[in-house]
């Protein structure tokens, strides 16, 4: 019978054995909730970043944008992340947990007792999430910078420059991929919340009283998004934000949630965020960011839908919801365009006339799909190691091959095997991707 994942740390021990995720700084003992992307994961990640940038710039009313990391210091008052980017810290003085005290329950906190130890907690206090550091040889206040804790504020002030160098009209978006940096409190669930991220997030400027009737089309676009990429349906659901979880500035929120082992989690919001933002940038730099329409020869303040993904949760679903165990074997059953690799080709066994056929076949294929090639251990043995890095499909290269030029495909998610003619590989994975 075959099982989803069950424990998180079996999915940590895989990404780590096959390659995908290690612990960054390993070898000093870690550095907590920081993490390395190795040779299977930058390609999954890769993959992933690559169908957003499509899905996103292949429309004729999006724009791309790689803003810097590094922005002026205002940015990030004008926003609000300066004043009110804040998390309530309670600390333990027995264990030295700590706790963000907003999700601690009343009757902990009324107690002051450490919900791990039973030690005495400290009063709250304010905790900014921002990564602070300084711009220039001398560490003094008027060189402080931050690490954006968010990509969104570099589209709005850059919303004037891409708007005249492209003369798109509203409504149009802006899309960027790029890291980001929080200090959080509390990180943890693997890969699920980081102190280095990467987010992909795309900002539509639509004309005010249109924008409920955007959200509503970004949100079935987000959702059809990610069961496009193959995540489970049932897997998957919409949570409002009710009048107490509304942030200051949105009119509207949603957030598409996913039911990791540890609960249904946020995996990506959509935002009706008025036009504070462009509203706030105005007041602080004193440059009007206002629209002209030349149709209604009007101007005003565009209202800003959100879509905001994070890379990494988004890989962390894929992996979450790929997984799959019988008892004998454990497969990861990507989407074929979020496979690392595509296909692997075996020789039957370590003979030279079969490795030189496996080859031939394995630098035809690699031209058109992301290919490898594995000829240690029994094929058996091979076929598993594929099946954990969740390659859709094995080719074998046997004696037969050798006479009448077929191979054989073995189906990674069924073990189904078919005979194929060596020359039709090449139209046989395009089909099928």
């Amino acid at each position: 019978m075959t099982q989803d994942l069950k424990e998180m740390a079996d999915l940590v021990s895989l990404c780590k054995r096959r390659g995908f995720i290690f612990q960054s700084s390993e070898i000093y003992g870690g550095i907590n909730a920081c993490w390395d992307y190795g040779p299977l994961g930058i390609e999954l990640k890769r993959n992933i970043k690559e169908r957003w940038w499509r899905a996103m710039t292949d429309r004729e009313d999006i724009e791309g944008l790689d803003a810097a990391i590094l922005m002026h210091p205002k940015v990030w008052e004008a926003s609000g992340h300066i004043a009110g980017f804040v998390d309530p810290l309670v600390d333990c003085k027995k264990c030295k947990e700590r706790f963000r005290a907003d999700k601690l329950e009343a009757e902990v906190l009324a107690s002051k007792k450490c919900p791990k130890c039973g030690g005495e907690l400290t009063e709250p206090r304010q905790f900014n999430l921002m990564f602070k550091t300084f711009m220039g040889p001398v560490e003094e206040d008027a060189a402080i910078v931050y690490l954006r804790p968010e990509t969104a504020q570099g589209i709005y002030v850059n919303f004037l420059n891409v708007h005249q160098s492209t003369r798109q009209k509203i409504p149009f978006g802006i899309a960027q991929i790029g890291k980001a940096f929080r200090n959080e409190i509390t990180p943890g669930n693997f890969i699920f919340r980081t102190r280095e991220f990467e987010q992909m997030e795309m900002q539509f400027f639509v004309k005010p009283g249109s924008d409920m009737e955007w959200f509503e089309k970004w949100k079935e676009v987000r959702m059809k998004w990610h069961e496009d990429n193959g995540i489970r349906k049932n897997k998957l659901r919409f949570h409002e934000h009710g009048a107490g979880e509304l942030a200051h500035y949105a009119k509207a929120a949603f957030d598409i949630e996913y039911e990791f082992p540890f609960g249904w989690q946020e995996l990506e919001g959509i935002h009706n965020r008025t036009d504070f933002d462009l509203g706030r940038h105005q007041q602080f730099s004193g440059k009007k960011l206002e629209y002209f329409s030349e149709e209604s020869k009007e101007h005003y303040l565009p209202y800003i839908v959100e879509t905001s993904a994070g890379c990494d949760r988004s890989l962390l679903v894929t992996l979450v919801d790929a997984y799959r165990f019988d008892g004998e074997r454990t497969w990861l059953a990507f989407h074929p365009s979020l496979a690392p690799y595509k296909v692997a080709v075996f020789p039957l066994m370590k003979k030279p006339e079969l490795s030189e056929y496996t080859d031939k076949v394995y630098q035809s294929l690699k031209k058109r799909f992301r290919t490898t090639t594995d000829s240690t251990g029994s094929i058996g043995k091979r076929y598993r190691r594929q099946d954990e890095i969740g390659t859709p499909f094995g080719v074998t290269i046997d004696y037969d091959t050798l006479t009448n030029h077929t191979v054989t495909v073995r189906h990674r998610d069924s073990m189904a095997q078919e005979r194929v003619p060596a020359e039709n590989l090449d139209q046989y994975f395009q089909d099928k991707f």
